[in-house]
C-alpha cells in the first residue's frame, strides 16, 4: 500500500511539472491565434475562428525565417565541430589517466563553471582585431569556445564506461590508434553524441547575450536577438509576438523528437564509475 502511495505521488509530481512546463506554450498559442482586437482571456482559445495573420506578420515583418535559417547555419556548424573536438579530445583523457591529463581535464571541467559573459570583453576585441564582427565564422567561434568544455567531459564520462577491451582486440587485429578511434569509438558514441547534439544545439540555438554583440547586423542576426527586436517594436501586438517565439521553437522541437530515444542514455552514461 505505502509503495503504492509513493508511485501515485511520484506520477502526480511529474505531472504537475509537466503542466507547469506547459503552461507558457498554452498561452503563447492562445495568444498568437488571436487578433490585437481580442480582449478576451489568454487562457481561452478564440471562439471566433483561429487568426493566423499573426504568424504571416511575424515572418514579413519580423524576418523569422531569415533568423531561422542564420541560427541553423551557426547551430549546425558550431554543433558539428564541437561533436568532432569533444570526442577527439575526450579519447586520450578517458583512456590514459596520466598526471598530466587528469590536471587538463579538471581545468576543462572548470571552465564549464565559468560563465560565457564574463570572458565577452575579451572574446569581443579579439574578434574585432579579426573582423570576426557580424560574420557566421566569428559566431561560430565563440559558440564553439563556449560549449566545447561541456562536450568533452560528456564523452569522457562516456567513454570510461566502454569496456577497453573492444580497442584491445581491434589493436591486436592491427588497426592504428586513429583506425580504432574513428571505427570502433566513434560508432559507439552515438548515445552520447546524442546528448550532446541536444544540450549544445539547444543552447546555441537560444543564445542571446553573446549574439546580440557579436552579430548586430539584421542580415546575420540569429533568432533570439531578432524576436526580441520584433517583441520590442510590437508594442501592443502580442499576437504577432508570440507566433514568433512559436515559430522558434519548431526546429529545436524536431531536433529533440528525433534524439530522444538517446537523449537519457547519454546523460546516465557513466555514472556507475
Amino acid at each position: 500500500m505505502t509503495r503504492r502511495l509513493g508511485r501515485w505521488a511520484i506520477a502526480l509530481g511529474l505531472l504537475i511539472m509537466v503542466v507547469v512546463q506547459l503552461v507558457p506554450f498554452y498561452v503563447a498559442l492562445t495568444t498568437s491565434l488571436k487578433p490585437r482586437t481580442d480582449l478576451s482571456s489568454q487562457w481561452l482559445f478564440p471562439t471566433s475562428g483561429l487568426y493566423l495573420a499573426n504568424f504571416q506578420t511575424a515572418i514579413t515583418d519580423g524576418h523569422i525565417l531569415r533568423a531561422i535559417g542564420n541560427s541553423a547555419l551557426i547551430t549546425v556548424v558550431s554543433t558539428a565541430i564541437i561533436c568532432l573536438l569533444g570526442a577527439l579530445t575526450a579519447y586520450p583523457l578517458a583512456r590514459r589517466t596520466t598526471l598530466g591529463n587528469r590536471v587538463v581535464f579538471s581545468a576543462i571541467v572548470g571552465l564549464i563553471m565559468i560563465p560565457p559573459l564574463s570572458i565577452l570583453v575579451p572574446l569581443y576585441s579579439l574578434l574585432n582585431q579579426l573582423g570576426g564582427i557580424n560574420t557566421y565564422w566569428g559566431a561560430i567561434v565563440i559558440m564553439v569556445v563556449t560549449q566545447l568544455p561541456l562536450s568533452v567531459f560528456l564523452y569522457a564520462a562516456f567513454m570510461r564506461s566502454l569496456p577497453i577491451a573492444i580497442e584491445e582486440a581491434a589493436t591486436v587485429d592491427g588497426a592504428s590508434t586513429t583506425q580504432t578511434l574513428f571505427q570502433v569509438v566513434f560508432p559507439m558514441l552515438k548515445p552520447v553524441t546524442a546528448t550532446v547534439i541536444i544540450l549544445t544545439s539547444v543552447s546555441i540555438w537560444n543564445e542571446y547575450a553573446l549574439s546580440v554583440f557579436v552579430l548586430r547586423s539584421p542580415d546575420v542576426r540569429t533568432i533570439a536577438p531578432t524576436i526580441s527586436t520584433f517583441v520590442a517594436s510590437q508594442g501592443s501586438n502580442l499576437g504577432a509576438a508570440a507566433a514568433a517565439a512559436l515559430i522558434s521553437v519548431v526546429p529545436v522541437l524536431l531536433a529533440y523528437l528525433v534524439l530522444q530515444r538517446y537523449f537519457i542514455k547519454g546523460m546516465v552514461a557513466g555514472a556507475e564509475k
